[in-house]
């Protein structure tokens, strides 16, 4: 079997493959590995992760606990993707995450274990797509604000509702752009992947060059700040908050499992999907937080909300390192719309992710009006999926009315929602599959039961880390929504189960007829 098929061309055993696994083809399988590989690397994003969470690690351990602890970080977060890429290899779905479960739990625990990674990895996947828009919306307010005077000069200050209104724009241009067929969002991934590496390259070469004052070597590698105002002063727990930046600056790259079924040679292009993406965003990352890091030189005033950024650390870092060299922070305002394109784009591939996994979760049954979820239009683009993960993210943005610590939540739920996903088929490979699971093209050999536990041993760490107090003495105002909002999609999760799912839900549903 395994040699007739190896004999056919790519694109009659990718559909064998999928048959095999239980799916008909239905979306239009026209992405490369480079495409495939490029929404992941799009979706990354480092100058989307590290741009939008400097503050947490500046003030949370500062200069050492972001270009030392990234490369802790990446080390760990490598075992996942090397982990995931395996199972990918062996399963190459849109459901992803969701139907490896169900592969690898064995068949009494297949309905729930596919049921819970599931609803944690859409619900991830739309509090990254909100999280990142929102994040576009702010950066946008905070260059108006420079560009108008800046918050000591009269600049304009625009309201939550203009932010909100903002990011609202943002998210419908996103749905309209992923209404396009795959050939177009092929092409945005790529550019997405090309304006991440070009605007690293630019902005690690400009921001040193233009420093009329640069930190040392000592300073960025060994500084530590504990001035964080939050009444914090373990090393060790001040270290472990501070990760949430090289954390969440490196996850989404499901998005290559999300897009094999429109991905040629699939069961080798998809882990390479996810290996190369985050290699290449561990190495671009680390380069550009270094090269922000140098222009660092004075942590009190770059988080004080009275600076003319209002406190975005690094869009005053750049309008400062401008303004002393040319006595303009024009320059500084142009780096921070590169950030902003790249974030732009990081937001086409989140939805583009969210709705993959949408269609596959509707086409099994899983969601609410399934049926109307996994429909396609004449394009073979899932249409109706789209503008839902484009709704439920507005939805979540309105947190932000009422108060900002519960919408900065949003990017521990990403992480969590996302790396808890990422775990559960992982620890099931290693566990009830460590024999039975056969390898697909790209395998880690006899080290994948190895790296696996490595994989779920970080994701259980940063589970706990990032439901963690971030102040001390707790108050409303500094209250960590992480673990509650964690909490809420387990209890709803595991009470819709025990309540409905259990009595239908059976996991993935084969849709080819039975030979």
């Amino acid at each position: 079997m395994g040699t007739v098929e190896a004999e056919l061309p790519v694109a009659d055993r990718d559909r064998a493959r999928l048959q095999q696994l239980g799916y008909k083809q239905e979306l239009k399988r026209g992405l490369s590995v480079v495409s495939n590989f490029a929404f992941s690397f799009a979706i990354i994003s480092v100058l989307t992760g590290v741009t939008t969470t400097y503050n947490t690690g500046l003030r949370y351990g500062g200069p050492v606990s972001m270009t030392v602890g990234w490369l802790v970080v990446a080390a760990f977060n490598g075992c996942v993707a090397l982990s995931m890429a395996e199972i990918c290899s062996a399963y190459p779905t849109s459901g992803g995450l969701y139907y490896w479960s169900a592969k690898l739990a064995g068949k009494d625990w297949a309905p729930l274990a596919s049921w819970i990674t599931g609803w944690f990895n859409i619900v991830g996947q739309w509090a990254c797509t909100a999280s990142v828009d929102f994040s576009l919306a702010q950066l946008i307010q905070v260059m108006i604000l420079l560009s108008t005077g800046g918050a000591n000069g009269g600049g304009y200050l625009a309201s939550k509702y203009v932010v909100l209104a903002i990011y609202s724009l943002i998210l419908a241009v996103h749905g309209l752009i992923n209404s396009l067929p795959i050939q177009w969002l092929s092409w945005f991934g790529q550019l997405g992947a090309f304006w991440n590496v070009a605007g690293v390259f630019a902005l690690v070469i400009l921001i040193p060059a233009v420093a009329k004052e640069r930190a040392n070597a000592k300073f960025v590698f060994t500084h530590f700040n504990t001035e964080n105002g939050a009444g914090i002063h373990s090393k060790a727990y001040i270290l472990a908050v501070g990760l949430l930046t090289s954390q969440y600056s490196s996850i989404g790259y499901d998005t290559s499992a999300h897009m094999t079924e429109e991905t040629k040679n699939a069961d080798w292009s998809g882990p390479m999907g996810i290996v190369t993406s985050v290699a290449l965003s561990s190495i671009f990352g680390w380069i550009y937080l270094v090269a922000i890091t140098s222009v660092v030189t004075n942590i009190p005033y770059l988080l004080d909300a009275g600076n003319d950024a209002g406190g975005n650390a690094i869009a005053q870092a750049l309008y400062t390192t401008f303004h002393r060299r040319y006595g303009s922070g024009v320059g500084g305002i142009v780096c921070l719309g590169v950030v902003a394109v790249a974030i732009f784009l990081c937001g086409i591939a989140s939805v583009t992710s969210n709705s993959r996994m949408g269609y596959a979760f509707s086409r099994d049954g899983a969601m609410p009006f399934s049926h109307a979820w996994h429909r396609l239009n004449k394009h073979e683009v899932p249409l109706n999926i789209v503008w839902l993960s484009v709704s439920v993210a507005f939805v979540m943005a309105l947190t932000s009315l009422g108060s900002q610590v519960a919408f900065q939540a949003m990017s521990s739920i990403t992480t969590l929602g996302l790396y808890i996903s990422y775990a559960l088929p992982i620890f099931f490979r290693v566990t009830t599959a460590r024999k039975s699971f056969v390898q697909g093209p790209f395998n880690l050999g006899k080290f994948g039961v190895l790296v696996g536990w490595v994989a779920v041993f970080w994701a259980a760490l940063v589970t706990v880390l990032f439901c963690l107090p971030v102040a001390y003495p707790v108050a409303e105002d500094n209250f960590n929504y992480t673990p509650v909002a964690v909490g809420g999609v387990l209890l709803l999760t595991l009470g819709s189960w025990v309540l409905h799912a259990r009595f239908w839900f059976q996991g993935p549903v084969t849709n080819v007829d039975a030979e």
